[in-house]
């Protein structure tokens, strides 16, 4: 019986992950749900505005805008509000060197939304910039203090990129 309880608690809790995940990446369709319509976030078809590319192809985008990569900044929030993300989109993270009043960060690729939502670091690979490449849920998160940064700085998000609309 706690077995299908975990399990019916582990199915509902991915299907909500995943609806705030397509709901992260809204103005994804020819009509329903612009993105002019949510009070929050861009007010127009453009990309998000830590693009730093302004042409069709992929975006460079600075994690955290010019609040870069840091303890505090809820990134779940920034994610939600830049979106949409695309394949072959880049990420970039920025982040200060480590000095007497910086703690040290990094970036980690989490492996699944199970790691994600606990901040388990034990399978997770350590990254630089990362590229979108596929359409499939990424996971990201600060690795440091044993995930203390993930849990409790809130440097953690997620994106589902979108396939480029192409214009004839």
């Amino acid at each position: 019986m706690a077995f299908k309880a975990a399990h019916s608690l582990f199915v509902i809790l991915s299907a909500a992950s995943m609806l705030t995940v397509c709901s992260a990446n809204r103005g994804w369709s020819n009509g329903f749900n612009k993105t002019y319509q949510w009070p929050w976030g861009h007010k127009n078809e453009s990309h998000n505005s830590n693009n730093t590319n302004d042409d069709n192809g992929p975006n460079k985008i600075i994690v955290g805008g010019s609040d870069n990569w840091r303890f505090g900044f809820n990134y779940s929030v920034w994610a939600f509000k830049n979106a949409p993300f695309y394949v072959n989109d880049v990420l970039v993270f920025k982040y200060d060197a480590p000095n007497d009043t910086v703690f040290p960060h990094s970036v980690y690729q989490l492996p699944n939304l199970w790691s994600y939502l606990r901040c388990d670091l034990s399978r997770a690979k350590m990254i630089a910039n990362f590229v979108l490449k596929r359409w499939l849920p990424y996971y990201f998160a600060c690795g440091e203090r044993g995930g203390l940064h993930c849990r409790e700085g809130r440097m953690k998000f997620m994106v589902l990129p979108l396939l480029r609309r192409w214009h004839f």
